[in-house]
């Protein structure tokens, strides 16, 4: 997203992926083109990064999850993926759940 490469960004979803935005949306071709608008302008309408991530022992899937900014770095939502790793080696994500921040999670607990 920061690199507004939105080629790049396709890179990383699965074939048969389903986001939740809130709906699902089903299938690569539909999440690409659902995401095609958050790269039109010159800045990042938000950002995200992992702040946590597993992998199971397997090593063929694993979850990340973490918080979603805004663009003055206030946080609006957390993020939950999971990852899939394809016979090539590659890791694309085939779950994707975003939620809206609520105060309890932009605030640490007392």
């Amino acid at each position: 997203m920061a690199d507004r490469d939105h080629a790049a960004f396709a890179g990383f979803i699965a074939d048969d992926t389903i986001f939740y935005s809130p709906k699902a949306v089903r299938g690569k071709a539909a999440v690409v083109a659902a995401w095609k608008r958050f790269y039109d302008t010159p800045a990042a309408p938000f950002s995200w990064e992992p702040e946590d991530v597993e992998v199971l022992d397997s090593g063929l899937l694993a979850i990340s999850s973490g918080p979603v900014k805004n663009a003055t770095g206030e946080l609006i939502a957390t993020f939950t993926s999971i990852w899939r790793r394809e016979p090539s080696g590659q890791w694309r994500v085939i779950f994707d759940k975003g939620n809206n921040a609520c105060e309890k999670c932009a605030k640490p607990a007392p």
